[in-house]
């Protein structure tokens, strides 16, 4: 009796391994979900094999390339392709599982969304590429239109995979979409700073305004460097090395000097020299400036940019000679150089003339008379 008791017991807890062999979790046997797992782990060591002879071995090809475009591509695409061999592991993984009713039609949507992530990372990977080839046209866009359509380009990838998830899981996307319609209307009547912001930045970088390091100045709003241009705003670094942000429609409605762009730097002096000089002397004085000028290189000799010495004007103290001229370089510190050695050489030609520079004065001419009348003094009245 003990015998054929124990015997009973052993064929139901045979009975019970086999069901549980058969059905495990969620209906799936033990031995398909353990076959799944292997042909998982399989992919993973797949993996770690493409990583390090085929990767490697591309990597020391790219290597040997002058490009750079080639190694980018390369080190934008690594990730992708090893989460490629994730999707495949799990696709091989859940065929093994042989899936049925709901828990097939989940994990074909789980596939499907692991399919589009990996389809959309690498297109996504693939843009930091395209943004180092697109620099070739930046002569005839501008550095910082490319860095804005790269962007766009990356929103419009990311946003586009989102979308494309939700289609899987059957989550309609028109009714989002009319959705975020109707609030972005009610969100432009109370963001027409945003928009006008947006707009401003799209007319800086179209017709070329500046670009980043120029410098820059709108009268009674900022002066610097340029360090960024933003969607909304430009960040500038002012002369005292205060960071200051500024919202782009300032530069779109408002007079805006470009320092950079710049081709010579000018001079316009007016120099005052005494009343006492002669004719000759103001002669000597007016050839000799010009004359410094035409033989110093540091300064333009051009037809459209002539350097100009003239007799200007008879002022109150002095007569003025007006010199006018433009230095080659627009360096501010090499300008200020330039500058410092013209008018020491003034100093020199002047007095070397033998005369002086006038300063403001006045002359009191007074005439004394000794044989001038007498002043008549009527006689008071006596009481």
């Amino acid at each position: 009796m003990r015998g054929e008791k124990m015997q009973d017991m052993l064929n139901e807890l045979g009975r019970l391994i086999n069901e549980v062999w058969q059905t495990g979790s969620f209906g799936i046997g033990a031995g398909n979900l353990l076959s799944a797992l292997a042909v998982f782990l399989l992919f993973a060591v797949l993996r770690g094999l493409f990583t390090r002879f085929v990767l490697s071995a591309f990597e020391r090809l790219t290597r040997r390339t002058e490009t750079q475009i080639d190694d980018m591509l390369r080190e934008a695409l690594e990730k992708p392709m090893k989460f490629f061999f994730i999707v495949l592991g799990a696709f091989f993984a859940i065929e093994v599982l042989a899936l049925t009713g709901l828990m097939q039609e989940l994990a074909d949507k789980a596939l499907r969304s692991l399919i589009a992530l990996a389809i959309f990372w690498t297109v996504y990977a693939a843009c930091e590429p395209v943004a180092y080839a697109m620099r070739r046209i930046e002569d005839m866009l501008s550095r910082e239109i490319v860095a804005w359509l790269v962007t766009i380009l990356r929103w419009g990838i990311i946003l586009t995979g989102f979308a494309t998830v939700l289609q899987i899981w059957g989550i309609q996307i028109a009714p989002i979409i009319a959705g975020f319609g109707l609030f972005g209307v009610a969100v432009a009547l109370g963001a027409q700073d945003l928009f006008k912001n947006l707009l401003g930045g799209v007319s800086i970088l179209v017709e070329r305004r500046f670009k980043i390091a120029d410098l820059i100045a709108v009268e009674g709003v900022v002066q610097g460097v340029v360090e960024d241009i933003g969607f909304r705003s430009t960040r500038v670094r002012r002369l005292d090395k205060v960071p200051v942000t500024v919202p782009n429609y300032i530069f779109a409605d408002n007079a805006l000097i470009n320092y950079t762009e710049m081709t010579h730097r000018r001079i316009h002096w007016k120099i005052g020299i005494e009343y006492s000089v002669t004719k000759e002397q103001l002669h000597q004085i007016r050839d000799a400036i010009l004359a410094w000028l035409l033989d110093n290189d540091n300064f333009v000799q051009s037809p459209d940019l002539p350097s100009q010495v003239f007799i200007d004007s008879f002022n109150d103290s002095s007569i003025d000679m007006m010199v006018y001229c433009f230095t080659a370089d627009t360096a501010w510190t090499n300008y200020l150089s330039h500058k410092q050695d013209l008018a020491y050489a003034i100093k020199d030609i002047v007095e070397g003339a033998g005369t002086a520079f006038a300063f403001p004065s006045r002359t009191i001419y007074h005439q004394h008379e000794t044989d001038a009348p007498e002043i008549f003094a009527p006689p008071k009245d006596e009481k």
